[in-house]
Formats: C-alpha cells, sequence, structure tokens
C-alpha cells in the first residue's frame, strides 16, 4: 500500500501494510523549523490504550504502522511545552498535516547563590533492586542529612548528603535485619553512607547531571546523578525553597555487596543492579 502524497515520509516511496492498517507519520519541530530529536511521543486509541510509543529520529520524525481509527497523541521533549492533539488514519491515510511544532519554555529560576540544607520531613532518598528475576523489593533511608553551597556559577555548586545505614527500611524486620549485617552494609563498621559533589553539568533545560563520589559499605565510587531541577518556591513559613528528583544505577559489585543466594534452576536471589531515586528539598539558610 502507497501513503498518500502528503504524508509520505522522504525517502520511502512506499511501504507494504496489513489489510486494515495505515501509516502514522510526524515530524516534530520547533518555532524555527528545526527538528527536535528524541521528543518522547506516545499515540494512544480513544479510550486511552497506548498503541505505540518511542523517541523520534534525528531529524525530528517518526512512523509507525497502525489500525485504521482515531488516536491522540502526546509529544513532550525537554525545554518544550507539551503537546497534545488528535489525528484519524483512514483508508490507509493519515489526515491532516504531519507537522507538530513546539514551544520553546523557558528553564525553571535557579536557586540564588548561598548555602541550602536538605529538608528531610519533604525529602526521600529509595532504592528498588530484582527479587528472583521477577518482582521489584523497594526500601529507602529513613535518617539522612545534607547541604548544597549554590555557587555564583551553578556549575561551581557543591552538595554533600549522609545517610545512617542502619535506617534502610524495607518495610520487612527480617531484610532489614540481614541488609544491616556484614552480609550487605555491615552499618556497625560502616554506620554512614555518603556523596559528595562539587561538578554539576547542565545538560539541556530543567536537566542536570551531578557527579560525585558514593562511598557505601566502605568503598568510594565515581557515580553520576541524573537529575531534574524542578525550580524555586516558597515554603508555608516563608522560607525560600528549590527542589529536584535525582536518579541513580548503582552495581552492587562495585561496593563489595557480593552475598548471594541462588534459587532453583541457577536464578539469582537479589539482582546485581540496584536504582535509586532520590526527591529532595532543599531550604536556604540565611
Amino acid at each position: 500500500m502507497e501513503t498518500g502524497a502528503g504524508s509520505r515520509p522522504p525517502g520511502s516511496a512506499t511501504l507494504t501494510l496489513p489489510p486494515m492498517a495505515g501509516l502514522l507519520s510526524f515530524r516534530v519541530l520547533d518555532t524555527i523549523h528545526q527538528p527536535v530529536r528524541q521528543a518522547r511521543f506516545e499515540v494512544t486509541d480513544p479510550i486511552g490504550r497506548r498503541i505505540v510509543s518511542g523517541e523520534t529520529d534525528p531529524y525530528g520524525g517518526f512512523l509507525a504502522a497502525v489500525p485504521e481509527g482515531e488516536y491522540r497523541l502526546a509529544v513532550t521533549a525537554e525545554g518544550y511545552a507539551s503537546y497534545q492533539g488528535a489525528t484519524i488514519v483512514a483508508d490507509g491515510v493519515q489526515q491532516g498535516s504531519g507537522e507538530i511544532v513546539l514551544d520553546a519554555v523557558e528553564p525553571p529560576l535557579l536557586p540564588k547563590p548561598g548555602h541550602w540544607e536538605l529538608d528531610p520531613s519533604h525529602s526521600s532518598i529509595g532504592f528498588t533492586a530484582r527479587h528472583i528475576g521477577m518482582a521489584r523489593i523497594h526500601g529507602r533511608f529513613n535518617t539522612f542529612a545534607g547541604a548544597v553551597r549554590i555557587a555564583d556559577r551553578m556549575e561551581d555548586s557543591s552538595m554533600h548528603v549522609i545517610m545512617d545505614a542502619a535506617s534502610i527500611d524495607t518495610g520487612v524486620r527480617l531484610r532489614d535485619d540481614h541488609l544491616r549485617s556484614a552480609d550487605f552494609l555491615d552499618a556497625q563498621r560502616h554506620p554512614t553512607v555518603e556523596f559528595y559533589s562539587e561538578r554539576f553539568i547542565h545538560r539541556s533545560g530543567s536537566h542536570w547531571a551531578v557527579a560525585g563520589a558514593l562511598t557505601l559499605h566502605g568503598v568510594s565510587r565515581s557515580v553520576t546523578l541524573d537529575t531534574r531541577y524542578l525550580g524555586v518556591g516558597t515554603g508555608l513559613e516563608g522560607e525560600t525553597r528549590a527542589a529536584c528528583r535525582a536518579t541513580v544505577e548503582l552495581h552492587r559489585e562495585d561496593f563489595t555487596l557480593n552475598w548471594q543466594s541462588m534459587l532453583a534452576h541457577g536464578v539469582a536471589a537479589i539482582g546485581k543492579s540496584i536504582e535509586v531515586k532520590l526527591d529532595v528539598q532543599i531550604i536556604h539558610k540565611a
């Protein structure tokens, strides 16, 4: 089946499709008609079921074969306002324009230079580990503290976070006691988990990388937090706050957390990697 002239992507003259299928094709552009690369898109049917999703190619395009029908389309990209719209694929041809133009948005205001302290009551440090190759175990550290020094140039800022290793909490006492033992964190010998950074790297928009050293189980390794800065606000008592979310994937063996139990058919009880998520608010100190 040949796509319609108005929707045929450059370089693809024909495409054979199953019966009652059509071609959905768009290019995502900015306001000066330049392609937006790696924009996330999701196509859903009228009742919200996801049909296809992915990222735009280096030319800002995406293309998918879908059953004929009506669809909703959502597009998001770092530094741009999100887009939502509708389109119809009928008789194998997409109806309407194949271009989506995204408006740029200003990144959130950066925190002012000075000393900031992490607010534990409005922050969380959690982690997820794979269990027996299927389920995920979720946990957190209940006790932690930290400080951030915001420099005149944001990239020169620094931060230091300290977690109480014994405060690890997965909701199961027997498991938590095992995690505190010498098999894992060995909290008696290594009572704290610490992260220190003097390198903030701006990626794009509100996306930053925070590179530093993580000391866990008495071993220090370089890690980089993939960080989304959320902006500055005012708390209920008039205090100035800033917030961010960050993630990092750690490998247990890098920190000599080597304990393992093999189950039937060679399945490991605990996965090798741990996903750490931070949801942080900091308060400016005069």
